[in-house]
Formats: structure tokens, sequence, C-alpha cells
């Protein structure tokens, strides 16, 4: 698992040597960011009289109980839905920001030596599978999400355990998403993809779940989504992929990066 965060630090790393790389995958994760804010400031809004909704049962119990009950639903509520806002924000961020992210990718593969050849598939088609798997993320997520926020009922374990469960969970999707840029350049679909991470699980879950708790931290989404793509492009191309694959690409590329 340490190897996984390794890769995640590569790639800020890689991005700190390469301001304007970063900066420049700043502009899809500010857009996105806007939205997802603006959504959970709403929903905090209304936090009372959702957590009061989903515990009918509390109302005949004493007030000190039934506040107890409704503070429990409230961060079991919002805590889903920062879940659901974190494991879902790459992959819109990596819909709305394709071209950027993939810019970014082909630099960071180049800076290794060389990126494999674009594919041959229509642009309509790649922006069909990038809005299925985006959309199956997302179902995948809401699942997830249902059940940590069922789970974070339970005494202490609700409040301990499942947010580090969470985490791992969603930090294993977070590196599908992101490894997605370099290894369908390679030609690899989600099915295959998600093998050769099961195959690295142990990988994955280092680098998904370091990135996940990055992202939890204010503004840490958008600052660290550059590294974190150009450190999933690493991932891929060194553990995931059968080989770089390169079109005789640049040596020299590596050295003026």
């Amino acid at each position: 698992m340490f190897n996984g965060v390794g890769y995640l630090l590569r790639g800020i790393g890689w991005t700190a040597r390469n301001p304007a790389q970063w900066l420049f995958g700043l502009i899809p994760a500010l857009i996105v960011l806007a939205a997802y804010a603006a959504g959970l400031v709403t929903l905090a809004f209304y936090l009372d009289g959702l957590a009061g909704w989903v515990t009918p049962f509390a109302d005949g119990w004493s007030e000190a109980a039934r506040a107890t009950a409704r503070v429990v639903a409230g961060i079991a509520i919002y805590g889903a839905a920062v879940f659901l806002a974190v494991l879902t924000f790459t992959a819109v961020t990596l819909l709305v920001g394709d071209p950027f992210y993939e810019a970014i990718a082909v630099r960071v593969e180049e800076s290794q030596g060389g990126a494999p050849p674009e594919p041959d598939v229509p642009l309509l088609v790649q922006i069909g599978r990038a809005l299925k798997d985006a959309l199956i993320l997302g179902l995948v997520a809401l699942l997830f999400a249902v059940v940590f926020f069922a789970a974070g009922f339970l005494p202490v374990v609700g409040q301990t355990v499942v947010p580090v469960i969470a985490a791992l969970v969603s930090g294993y999707y977070l590196a599908g998403e992101l490894t997605s840029i370099a290894l369908e350049r390679r030609g690899l679909l989600r099915k295959e993809r998600f093998a050769r991470l099961k195959a690295n699980r142990a990988l994955a879950v280092g680098f998904g779940a370091a990135t996940f708790v990055v992202f939890l931290i204010p503004l840490g989404a958008v600052f660290a989504m550059p590294g974190a793509v150009a450190g999933a492009t690493l991932l891929a191309r060194e553990r995931l992929a059968d080989g770089p694959a390169v079109t005789g690409g640049d040596p020299g590329v590596a050295g003026r990066n």
C-alpha cells in the first residue's frame, strides 16, 4: 500500500516541477468544485430537516435522546454526501476536463520516454464510453453511500471503523478512474482495467486511499487533481500496463521535464 502512496507523491512532484501543467489542470477541477460546493452548502442548509425526516422513530423519545439521534443522522447524511462527492468528483472532473488531463497524461508519458499512440476510436465512441463509465461509477458510489450511511448509525463503529472502510473503498474506485486515461490510451476498457487493479489491489488502494484523504482537505481535490492524474499515469505505465507501448518518444523529453 505504501508503494501506492509513493505514486501519488511522485505525481505531485511531477506537477511541482511542471507548474504550467499544474495550472492547466486546475481549470476543470475549479469548475466542478463550484458546482459541488453549491450542492453541499444547500444540503447543509436543509440538514436539520432531513435528519428529522429519516428518524421519525425518535419523535417519542426524550429531548436529549431525540437530539442525539438526529445529530448522528445529520452526521451520517452529510458524511455520505461528502463520500459520494469525493468519489464522483474525480469521474465528473475527468469527464469535464478530459482534453486537459489527456494532455497532462501524455506529457507525463513523454517525460518517461514516450507516450503510446492515441487509440483509433471515433470521438463520439470515446465520449459514450466516458459517460457510461461515469454513470456506472455514480451508481456504485450511490450504493456504497447508502450502505455507509446506514452503518454510520452503529455505536462507536459507525464513527471509527466505517470512515476507514469508506476511504479504502473509495480509494480503490478513485484509482480506477484516475488510471483510466493512461489505460484507455492502451486500449483497455473498464472491465479489463478493473481486472488489473484487482490483481494489484494493495497498490491501487494505497494510491487511491491517499488521494481520497488529500481530496478531503479543503480545496485538496482541486489543487491535487493534476498531481493525482500524473501519479495515476505513472502507476498505470509502470505497474498496470503490459508495457510502455511508446511511439519511440524523444528520450530527451525526460531531461527537459
